[in-house]
This record gives C-alpha cells, sequence and structure tokens, in this order.
C-alpha cells in the first residue's frame, strides 16, 4: 500500500523532522510488533533553501545569499529547492519491497525518465537519461551540432545538462528523502552553488522545454500545455505503478 501527502510553502527543518520522525516510528512498530506500516510519497513545495548532505563539502557553495543553508543527512552534496521545484519524497520500507538500495535509485531515475520523455513527445530529438557516473536524470539532445559544418557525424549524443537530482537516506532498511525534478522554478538559485558538487553543471527546468499551463490547472483548454499538477501526478502515477510492481526496472546499460 501507498499513501501520499503534499506540504506546501514548507520549512526544509519542520519537514525532515517529521519526516525523520515518521521513518523511526515505522521501524519501531516493524521491530517491536512485526507490523508493516504503509509506504508513503510525500509531495513537498519547499521555501527557498540550499541543503547540504551528509557528506558534502562547504567548497561547493560558492556565494553565501540570503537562502538558508542547512545542514542534512542525505547522501550527496548540496543542491537548492525552492517553488516550482517538484520535491517528492520517498518513505519505503525497501526490505518490505524486497529492494535493494540500487533498485531505489535506478526506479526513481526512471520514473522521473519517464515522465521527462512523456512530457516532451521525442520533440526535438531531446530525451531524458540517468548516468551511471553521476546520479540524477539528464537532457541529451541527438541532433549532431557539426552538421552543418562539414564535419563527419559521430553519432554521440550531446548532454545538455541536468533537471532532476536525488539523494536518499536508508535507516534500517527503510528510505526516506528522495528526488527533486525542475518543473518551472527560477534557475538562478543554483548560480551560488556547485550543483551535487560539479562544477559548471548546467541546470535545466521543463518548462524551458514544453509550454506549460498555469500552475494550479489540471487541465486547461490547450492540449498542448501541460500544468505543474499534471507533471507532479504523472510522476506520483509512475512511482505508485513501480511499488505495486506494475512497472519493473529496464535494463541499465553500461555507459
Amino acid at each position: 500500500m501507498l499513501i501520499s501527502q503534499s506540504l506546501s510553502t514548507a520549512d526544509y527543518n519542520p519537514t525532515h523532522e517529521a519526516m525523520l520522525a515518521r521513518t523511526l516510528e515505522r521501524i519501531a512498530l516493524k521491530k517491536q510488533q512485526g507490523l508493516r506500516t504503509p509506504d508513503e510519497l510525500w509531495i513537498v513545495d519547499h521555501n527557498d533553501v540550499y541543503t547540504l548532505g551528509q557528506a558534502g563539502k562547504e567548497e561547493h557553495i560558492l556565494a553565501h545569499t540570503t537562502t538558508p543553508i542547512i545542514k542534512t543527512d542525505r547522501g550527496g552534496q548540496v543542491t537548492w529547492h525552492g517553488h516550482g521545484q517538484l520535491v517528492i519524497y520517498w518513505l519505503f520500507d525497501l526490505h518490505s519491497l524486497g529492494w535493494s538500495v540500487r533498485n531505489l535509485v535506478s526506479h526513481a531515475e526512471q520514473a522521473i525518465e519517464d515522465v521527462i520523455n512523456e512530457c516532451l513527445h521525442g520533440q526535438n530529438n531531446i530525451y531524458a537519461k540517468a548516468r551511471s557516473d553521476a546520479p540524477g536524470v539528464y537532457l541529451y539532445s541527438k541532433i549532431d551540432a557539426n552538421a552543418n559544418k562539414g564535419i563527419e557525424n559521430n553519432n554521440d549524443p550531446i548532454m545538455l545538462g541536468k533537471m532532476a537530482s536525488l539523494g536518499f537516506k536508508i535507516k534500517h532498511g527503510f528510505s526516506y528523502h528522495g528526488i527533486a525534478l525542475n518543473i518551472d522554478c527560477d534557475l538562478i538559485a543554483f548560480n551560488a552553488i556547485n550543483p551535487c558538487g560539479y562544477a559548471g553543471m548546467q541546470m535545466l527546468r521543463l518548462s524551458d522545454f514544453i509550454a506549460m499551463s498555469d500552475a494550479n490547472a489540471m487541465s486547461g483548454a490547450d492540449t498542448d500545455s501541460l500544468s505543474y499538477s499534471e507533471v507532479t501526478q504523472k510522476l506520483i502515477d509512475n512511482i505508485a505503478q513501480r511499488h505495486a510492481g506494475i512497472l519493473e526496472l529496464r535494463p541499465i546499460a553500461a555507459k
């Protein structure tokens, strides 16, 4: 069973404290009473914040702004959360699901790939793909930049940048923290950091590649556009199908 809840204009510390408390409660119920509690998705609209992972290095913070910087217990380096970015926390009992940590990460990446690629409809030969050497989901272009320059086509895709980040924490087989997808946020906040510890990493948002309608609309008159809410629901539905075993992991190709 998978249940969900939404939190809007959420400050980071109270949200993290509640998420950790719920995870510890679930661990105790399972260990002490043998109870399996429903897994949860927390869909969060965070107030602006930079978070630095457990092993995060301060050197990846390039400039200090008025936005708070909070040390947290997830994996990964520094990232930004804020309005227009979709954050989903995965509070899953991995042992009960029969998932390894690698399965969790791959399901998260593939769910994001599915939704971005569905939204893009293959337009302009652009597609979303995870990388084996850097967690997250990136956009690639199949267009040969040298095609009109008289240079031989090498058919290598061009990486445009990163659209989604992920970072989890596992405690006694239970996961928390999760994923962040840039939908229509202001990307300028990423200029103050090396996103996820990668200097010069270009951050992208979905709204620069597809038409976006009103953020609160579930279905507008313009069938060629999508709202923030519709993208959110697509991702929730994909994750739920993976949780139920309906969508299985695709083989991970060597890169």
